[in-house]
């Protein structure tokens, strides 16, 4: 089969949900809780997103916080919020959602990049000072899914010592981190479940200006991330196994930010009638 043939496949499918999606009822998702009035910390492309999914599930977005208006940290409307939906960057997340918690919010927090070096403190907060804090890597209902399939085949992969594995993400350029939070996510998973790695390292990075580390060599019981970033890649993450012989390869790839969106949504949602430090798997009980 063709390279031409792939790409056809692939834009059919692609084309295939995208009318299956036009055809669902967003209302229908999930449960829906009484309608929220909600606070975006972060107004970039992902802020303006969620505010149209929140919008279409009858929810009202009372506050924008920007990098421009941090007073309104302490506006009426920020208080009258029944969450904070927080997508900022790595380097102002943690002290949004202090923030946050100094003013009695609950929070969902999609930035990556911060929660692995203070998931502790967050922990002690949730469960002593009793704050709220639902964060995820990512959003999405599909790489939640995905994400258990992953830990499933690392179980399944751990008795074939023959394969080794590495983990392949994507994105677009304005993405700071690398890797990103999801291919660590997955990487944490594949080592929970796989004796033969021990821990994940940084592989290749590769950008429109070039490759770095391309010459880096892994120990045997080292995990390789490899990152990449391409134009206005919304997000693809492949798993694959490989040997001599052949290999095995899983991939989650997003056609757009909608479902980070949603899935953000869903979580602000679960969190009204749900407390202390929460992710995606509490929300889609894996």
């Amino acid at each position: 089969m063709g390279l031409g043939s792939t790409k056809a496949q692939i834009w059919c499918r692609k084309s295939l949900g995208e009318e299956r999606y036009k055809t669902n009822n967003i209302d229908n998702i999930f449960i829906k809780t009484n309608n929220m009035k909600i606070a975006l910390i972060g107004y970039g492309k992902m802020g303006h997103i969620i505010e149209e999914v929140a919008l279409k599930r009858g929810h009202e977005v009372v506050c924008k916080i920007d990098v421009n208006n941090q007073n309104d940290f302490d506006s009426d409307l920020f208080a009258s919020a029944d969450v904070a939906i927080e997508f900022t960057s790595p380097s102002t997340a943690y002290n949004n959602c202090l923030k946050a918690f100094e003013r009695n919010k609950k929070v969902v927090s999609g930035s990556t990049g911060w929660f692995e070096s203070h998931k502790e403190e967050m922990a002690k907060r949730c469960k002593e000072e009793g704050k709220t804090l639902f964060w995820a890597s990512n959003f999405s209902i599909g790489v939640a899914l995905f994400s258990a399939l992953n830990k499933r085949l690392a179980q399944l992969m751990n008795g074939f010592s023959q394969y080794d594995c590495v983990i392949e993400e994507q994105h677009h350029t304005e993405k700071k981190d690398a890797p990103s939070g999801t291919a660590i996510t997955l990487a944490e998973g594949i080592i929970e479940n796989l004796d033969r790695k021990k821990s994940w390292v940084k592989g290749i990075f590769c950008t429109e200006e070039g490759m770095k580390n391309d010459d880096f060599t892994p120990k045997d019981d080292e995990l390789i991330i490899d990152s990449f970033r391409i134009g206005d890649e919304k997000g693809t993450h492949t798993v694959t196994y490989e040997c001599e012989d052949d290999f095995i390869s899983i991939t989650h790839k997003a056609y757009s930010r909608n479902g980070f969106a949603l899935g953000a949504v869903l979580a602000a949602e679960y969190v009204q009638s749900h407390e202390g430090l929460l992710g995606i798997n509490d929300l889609m009980n894996l």
